[in-house]
């Protein structure tokens, strides 16, 4: 119980930290994508610098996942195909949901009940590409 409860309280203070930095707003996402404010993109900078200084940390010193395994990151086959599309897919989502998958879950956290259908939908697509996964270019 004590383990579940860390990461419940690390996911509360993730929306907390969404919630005030206004990352979750349908106006600072438009801002963003209308190159009208550099908010968005000071959120999305840090996080991705946040991102590669813990890689970093993690292969420079060996850090251990919880259950004692050495954290691996395997080395992925090079291609631009499957992030273009990918990212494509990915930004219809965005913009038609006004939230990426982190917000969906602070907005509904927030009291919109709305973000249940694209937590489905989400949850849909995902299922469905595992089925067509070996059909599709990678």
């Amino acid at each position: 119980m004590m383990k579940s409860l860390k990461y419940i309280l690390t996911g509360v203070l993730f929306g907390i930290v969404m919630s005030k930095s206004e990352a979750i707003s349908w106006y600072r996402i438009q801002e963003m994508f209308r190159f009208q404010s550099f908010h968005m993109f000071g959120i999305i900078g840090t996080a991705v610098l946040t991102g590669v200084i813990g890689v970093w940390l993690i292969k420079r010193f060996g850090y251990k996942d919880t259950e004692g395994s050495l954290i691996v990151f395997p080395v992925k086959e090079k291609g631009w195909r499957r992030y273009l599309f990918g990212g494509i897919i990915f930004g219809f989502g965005w913009v038609l949901t006004g939230a990426c998958p982190g917000p969906i879950f602070v907005l509904l956290g927030q009291g919109y009940l709305l973000m249940i259908v694209v937590i489905l939908g989400s949850l849909l697509g995902t299922y469905v590409y595992g089925i067509y996964r070996d059909r599709l270019p990678h």
